[in-house]
């Protein structure tokens, strides 16, 4: 199974990547306050986070939580 999208927000971490690149924006926080992703159960943030550090809009492995 892959992941590829914030479930809550039913929005895909391509469109989140693609907003990033666009406006520039390079943190976690800044993304979150433009586009609404990761509210709910925050499942989504160690993807985001690693999306934002290598592009990865895919992902086959599960990701621990962030503490």
């Amino acid at each position: 199974m892959k992941i590829t999208k914030c479930v809550c927000s039913d929005v895909s971490f391509r469109k989140l990547k693609e907003h990033a690149q666009t406006h520039n924006l390079k943190s976690f926080e800044k993304l979150q306050q433009e586009l609404p992703f990761g509210k709910s159960c925050e499942l989504c943030h160690p993807y985001v986070r690693k999306m934002l550090e290598d592009g990865t809009v895919e992902f086959s492995e599960l990701l621990p939580p962030i503490e």
